[in-house]
């Protein structure tokens, strides 16, 4: 069994960062883009990775990103508005 990995594709205005283990999708965040800023809509992640912190993973892989980028970041998902909550690393990269 492989480890899980996160992997990143965008396409036009839409993108999204992805857990993958043994080839199957297990978890995913999604989200659009207009001009600086990244709107994310929806991070889930499959019951198998209970308790291993994989969405966290996804919402610190798009903060990584959306720095990287200069973006700012919005939620209109509430498990990562609650994780941006509880994570003051990540105040710089939240739109205000």
């Amino acid at each position: 069994m492989q480890t899980p990995s996160i992997t990143h594709a965008r396409s036009n205005q839409r993108g999204a960062f992805v857990i993958r283990r043994d080839g199957r999708q297990l978890g995913e965040l999604t989200y659009t883009i207009a001009d600086d800023r990244m709107t994310i809509h929806y991070t889930g992640a499959d019951p198998t990775l209970r308790g291993a912190g994989a969405a966290k993973k996804l919402v610190d892989a798009a903060a990584q990103w959306a720095r990287a980028e200069n973006l700012n970041i919005a939620s209109r998902c509430s498990y990562a508005s609650a994780a941006f909550a509880g994570t003051p690393d990540c105040a710089d990269v939240l739109a205000s």
